[in-house]
């Protein structure tokens, strides 16, 4: 086992700020939550297509337009045969006609390549009786393979503390580049705080299917910076999930937690919108549950990510809190092991006796000499984690055998 540290210092960071472009996102002008286009902007594909799932042989399929849109996918096991056709879920026998689309494929097969062609179809005037079409436009034709929920290995590469650097995607999974990844996932805090929808797209969507969302799903889990700004509240519609999940792929059982901020909900930053103690207390609930279950106790290997670590990351009142609220679930469940982000210093945590009983990695920071990417392998007799920070050095490693 390695164990490196980085001389990263999350907190004389969050006190600099961010400079994109010549301006710092710590003042930035906060546009409008409202993800309305002005009516003269011609309909376009504004993002996507991007793939996120929960492996339960379904794929979701999601993209943005500058307009509404009556949108589907076609979908099919051959490039030249899109014979399916997928909508949004409705509400109360209602299609979707929105701008932002989610279109869940279902009942796929198992180890099966599907090919997939986004399309929307402007809707120009919606009256009681009478809905006017205008403009389609459609994307061209992608491709996954829908994996087999048995398969004996399992990969999977995890990004951390981006802080509004979309460079940062390409420089680090480019040090992966040639592998075939189940998934990627976002350990939080991809954003300094919520703006607007531009910043979603420039800072994280494009980045993401320009080099990889369009074939490989990633999943998300929430930042505590993600639960800031104005258009946080606006966040969750641009995913599938952002929150706490739980999902078996191969011979592991992964849980997300959504740690929530970092300070007491009474600080007077929050201004009185916030009952994070809550939520976490909450997901608590929902975490003795789901260590109960069988897909849990069953599994060769059982994974926790959650942004901030449940041990390790200082003093403040999320973090005690996090401590309180999961370490003595996941101590008694017998997790295996903690993939964490938030301290923007990489560490490897070995098993403390009366503390964590299970390892617990921290990935690295925003700033250049401080990321990593954290490299996971799982079979059903090891699972081997590898993080290496953005020069490509590996700074810190833990293997796992099966109990």
């Amino acid at each position: 086992m390695k164990n490196n540290i980085s001389t990263g210092n999350r907190r004389n960071f969050l006190k600099t700020g961010l400079t994109i472009g010549g301006i710092s996102l710590l003042n930035p002008v906060i546009a409008t939550a409202s993800p309305t286009v002005a009516d003269d902007k011609a309909l376009e594909i504004a993002a996507g297509p991007y793939l996120q799932t929960d492996f339960n042989n379904e794929m979701s399929v999601l993209w943005i337009t500058t307009k509404n849109c009556n949108s589907w996918v076609e979908y099919g096991e051959s490039q030249n045969n899109l014979d399916k056709k997928a909508y949004g879920d409705g509400k109360l026998g209602l299609k979707p006609a929105e701008r932002l689309n989610c279109i869940r494929l279902k009942d796929l097969k198992p180890n099966c390549t599907y090919y997939y062609k986004i399309v929307s179809k402007e809707i120009t005037d919606f009256q009681p009786y009478k809905v006017t079409y205008g403009k389609t436009v459609s994307g061209a034709v992608e491709s996954f393979v829908n994996p087999d929920l048995k398969k004996n290995e399992i990969s999977f590469v995890m990004l951390n503390d981006i802080h509004d650097r979309p460079n940062s995607i390409p420089d680090l999974l480019k040090l992966d580049k040639g592998n075939q990844r189940d998934f990627v996932f976002f350990n939080g805090d991809v954003f300094d705080y919520q703006t607007d929808e531009q910043q979603i797209i420039n800072h994280m969507l494009k980045p993401c299917v320009d080099l990889f969302a369009k074939t490989t799903p990633f999943v998300y889990v929430r930042g505590n910076h993600e639960t800031r700004g104005k258009f946080a509240r606006n966040l969750a519609d641009y995913f599938d999930n952002v929150a706490n999940a739980a999902f078996t792929l191969g011979p592991v059982r992964f849980v997300i937690l959504d740690t929530g901020e970092d300070k007491e909900d009474t600080h007077p930053v929050y201004a009185d919108l916030v009952d994070f103690d809550r939520y976490r207390e909450e997901q608590a609930a929902w975490l003795e549950q789901e260590v109960n279950r069988k897909e849990f106790k069953k599994a060769a290997f059982r994974v926790v990510l959650m942004h901030i670590p449940p041990r390790y990351s200082g003093d403040a009142h999320g973090p005690v809190h996090c401590t309180k609220v999961f370490e003595p679930i996941m101590n008694r469940a017998k997790v295996d092991i903690v993939l964490s982000g938030h301290t923007h210093t990489y560490k490897v945590h070995a098993p403390a006796s009366g503390l964590n009983s299970y390892p617990i990695i921290i990935g690295g920071g925003p700033q250049t000499g401080t990321r990593t990417i954290t490299k996971v392998v799982a079979n059903k007799e090891q699972l081997k984690v590898s993080m290496l920070n953005d020069s490509g050095a590996e700074v810190g490693s833990y293997t796992l055998t099966k109990r």
